[in-house]
């Protein structure tokens, strides 16, 4: 099989693995659940693996472009929140549920959202530029959404750690590793035969990320699953809405095509491996029910990134 065979059939791998997750998370959930701890690791080496396939020594594709840039913080921080607002009302009777919903939808994705835009063919480069933006404007905005949207129901004090240590292992780290692979290549053939072996990762990786993910999760969810049912249709809502809002923004911006489908695929993926952490962290009334909501969300984004892999460049096209 050639790296070309492997990438036209990367989306059934993926079902794949998905369904392989969900069963042996149903059926070893105690050695599934174990698997958690791999899930970072496996996303770096994804991160890295993808990293190499894009020429950052090309001095130009440094910096986001501007127009893109604004659209961007546009329609992740000034339309997504609304989206939300509205469509988390019916979680007000289950604050532990609301909150970490809001925490996950309101934190547009820094790390796997490079892959799944480049994989559904948008601008992957000007996504990675503009993590450093996205990261520091949801740390700034999101101790303002909450309160706002949450009311006097928000008690809890919230750390912004899990965001910058997310940020620095799976995005400076493998970026770092993956530019130093790149130039050690121009003068060691040895360096040159590793990047290209490297180049048949991304969608093995990716296969293992969802295998971790939903094999760890998928056990704790199903477990009490009346419980996160009221979750179900604000994230599926959202998965229909919202890479309709980036679409739109970046419409209205006059955008390339190939950073429409970067929008859209923005406005759409959250950060949840990131907040998971910091739900994980609360105090213990709300602990349980935020990272319920958290994994959730994270189950239906997974299945929902499947989809827009193959449906947004078929969608959005000239």
């Amino acid at each position: 099989m050639t790296r070309d065979q492997l990438e036209q059939q990367q989306i059934p791998l993926y079902f794949a693995a998905v369904a392989i997750a969900v069963v042996s998370g149903l059926l070893a959930p105690t050695a599934s659940a174990g698997l958690a701890v791999l899930i970072s690791p496996a996303i770096a080496v994804l991160m890295y693996a993808m990293f190499l396939q894009m020429p950052f020594l090309d001095r130009r594709t440094s910096l986001p472009k501007r127009r893109f840039m604004g659209a961007l913080l546009l329609a992740n921080f000034v339309f997504i929140p609304p989206l939300v607002w509205l469509g988390t009302r019916g979680l007000v009777e289950h604050p532990g549920l609301l909150l970490g919903a809001l925490l996950v939808l309101l934190t547009p994705c820094i790390d796997y959202v490079v892959v799944f835009t480049h994989l559904g063919k948008g601008d992957a480069r000007a996504t990675l530029a503009a993590t450093p933006v996205l990261l520091l404007a949801q740390l700034l905005l999101l101790p303002v959404y909450l309160p706002l949207m949450m009311g006097d129901d928000l008690t809890v004090q919230l750390t912004l750690a899990p965001f910058i240590e997310a940020f620095l292992s799976l995005i400076a780290l493998p970026l770092l590793l993956a530019v130093l692979s790149c130039a050690s290549a121009r003068r060691l053939p040895a360096m040159a035969a590793w990047n290209h072996a490297c180049a048949w990762l991304p969608v093995p990786a990716m296969a293992l990320v969802l295998v971790l993910v939903v094999g760890s999760q998928i056990g704790e969810v199903l477990r009490d699953v009346q419980r996160w049912v009221p979750v179900l249709p604000v994230y599926i809502g959202f998965a229909l809405l919202a890479p309709c809002v980036g679409m739109l923004t970046a419409r209205l911006w006059r955008l390339p095509l190939a950073q429409v489908r970067s929008l859209a695929f923005s406005t759409a993926t959250r950060n949840s491996l990131v907040v998971l952490p910091l739900a994980l962290a609360l105090p213990p009334q709300w602990r349980t029910h935020a990272a319920a909501a958290v994994m959730t969300q994270t189950l239906v984004e997974l299945v929902a990134e499947l989809i827009y892999v193959r449906w947004v460049p078929k969608l959005i096209r000239r």
